[in-house]
């Protein structure tokens, strides 16, 4: 093999791996969510695979220094790529009853370990078929494994910045697998003759078209209508009805969770109970004709907003939308105006509140998921940071999924807000008043930046007739018997586990109980 065939074969191989591992977030966030335990797995695990090929593959080729032995390593690592979608359909959302490190590990080992390994073989081999005495010989290698590392490099960038969002997770590994197959017809010296070269091509590419039916097909359902990858997310769009059956509602669902529930025949209907809260905290804090300046931080179907919308004409409505993809998904689909008063930012919610000119009446944080929380928009640098774009007697409410016997996030929050807006200014709201016994349930806390009448808001909710039960207010003694026997830590930039706080949801959802 001369050094130019070598820099090619290196290259694309590295590519082809790095490709194959940045994808592989997206891959599983739909079942795991995108947490510190995902991407832990995910480089272990590939990495893992790539020094125990490298292992095999200096084996192999010592005992088989022939150029076919290249061939056939490229050709089977082009096939465990196209296991990674079907071992995904199969594996990523069976309930095993195990802890969340280990499932998510156990998820990621089965579906990437393979296509690691096997592409680790590549590097030996290659510098063994290269190398044609020992004088030069590391001259040769580094050049050999400077181009690797640019293949990993362009991989990295190719992936993160543009294939994403251009071709999609299945479409990328498809192609991903093709190259590799090609690659080892090319370079790896397989056929004799171009008959049996022919032969294997069309009999591959009726392989390749059958794997492509069966599993990289778009995942659709019934009543799904809308499916996209966008940089953040995995998008889709579902048609369905209202807790009550008679309602129809188009819900969004980001990654793993129904985020929004939109009503495009009457935007007053909220779904969702937590947005119910906020209606309730909105009436009893401004009426109808008042002006306030609201910044909802998490966009979404942009439910909530489009209700201050219409119920409330003079107020400055705010939202920042990291992901632009889902914005542009609400206006084409999700029925918001483009003559809409809601002025959209589609950038970091963290990154938006540093640089902000603007002091707020109402804050709503709407942008953590349930398995996937951005830390940084947790921490006490961050609740600072919140507290110095509020007015003196605005309001900050977040929506919290936890569960309020076992779950380990909700306490640190409600910790760390009261290191910042004193004690006595943090409460606890819940949708159901059966919380305590609830096994998963939605939370509202809610921090005044100066003192905080919840007594009067209490008063004022109960005052008139509900269609739905909701702001439940925590009692002061329970919160903090609840304060007090739950361990809890103030969340900050330089610790903030947030992962391991919201295990233990993550696990009850997926059948595993946790031994007090």
């Amino acid at each position: 093999m001369n050094l130019l065939e070598a820099y090619i074969v290196m290259f694309i191989a590295s590519f082809c791996t790095l490709v194959i591992e940045m994808v592989a977030g997206r891959i599983l966030a739909p079942f795991v969510g995108v947490s510190i335990y995902t991407w832990t797995s995910i480089i272990g695990v590939i990495l893992a695979g790539i020094s125990i090929g490298a292992y095999i593959g200096g084996k192999l080729i010592d005992k088989f220094p022939v150029r076919k032995t290249l061939g056939w390593l490229l050709l089977l690592s082009g096939i465990s790529a196209l296991t990674i979608i079907p071992l995904t359909n199969l594996i990523a959302a069976y309930r095993f009853n195990m802890p969340l490190m280990m499932r998510i590990f156990l998820v990621t080992a089965v579906i990437f370990f393979l296509p690691g390994c096997i592409l680790g073989t590549v590097s030996p081999v290659v510098v063994r078929l290269t190398l044609k005495n020992l004088e030069n010989a590391g001259n040769v290698i580094g050049k050999i494994y400077a181009v690797s590392t640019l293949g990993a490099i362009i991989g990295t960038f190719a992936t993160g910045f543009l294939f994403i969002s251009w071709m999609g997770t299945r479409s990328i590994i498809l192609t991903m697998a093709i190259i590799l197959i090609l690659l080892a017809l090319f370079c790896g010296a397989l056929f004799k003759t171009k008959k049996a070269l022919a032969a294997f091509i069309v009999i591959a590419a009726l392989c390749i078209w059958g794997v492509y039916a069966y599993a990289y097909k778009i995942p659709s359902r019934e009543n799904m209508y809308l499916y996209k990858e966008s940089d953040y997310y995995t998008i889709k769009l579902l048609t369905t009805t209202s807790s009550d059956q008679k309602t129809p509602l188009q819900a969004m669902v980001l990654d793993n969770l129904i985020h929004s529930y939109v009503c495009l025949e009457n935007p007053f209907h909220i779904e969702y109970e937590y947005e119910r809260i906020y209606s309730d905290v909105l009436k009893w804090k401004f009426r109808k004709n008042e002006d306030f300046k609201s910044l909802t931080i998490g966009g979404g179907g942009y439910t909530f907003p489009r209700y201050m919308e219409l119920f409330y004409p003079n107020a400055q409505i705010d939202v920042v939308e990291i992901d632009p993809e889902v914005t542009k998904i609400v206006y084409n689909h999700l029925g918001l105006s483009a003559n809409t008063r809601i002025k959209t930012y589609n950038t970091d919610g963290r990154w938006f509140v540093m640089n902000c000119p603007e002091k707020y009446d109402l804050i709503f944080t709407d942008a953590y998921n349930d398995l996937s929380i951005p830390y940084h928009l947790t921490t006490k640098e961050f609740a600072m940071q919140l507290k110095s774009i509020m007015k003196p007697d605005a309001l900050l409410m977040s929506n919290i999924i936890d569960n309020f016997q076992v779950g380990a996030f909700l306490p640190s929050y409600i910790r760390t807000l009261r290191e910042v807006f004193g004690h006595n200014n943090v409460y606890l709201l819940s949708v159901s008043p059966d919380f305590e016994n609830t096994r998963i349930s939605t939370f509202i806390v809610i921090a005044g930046n100066g003192k905080l009448d919840i007594k009067d808001f209490d008063a004022h909710v109960k005052s008139y007739q509900q269609k739905h039960a909701t702001s439940v207010i925590v009692p002061d003694n329970l919160m903090e018997e609840f304060m007090t026997k739950r361990s809890s830590i103030i969340i900050r930039d330089d610790y903030a586990p947030v992962d391991n706080l919201i295990a233990p949801i993550f696990e009850e959802r997926f059948g595993y109980n946790r031994k007090s």
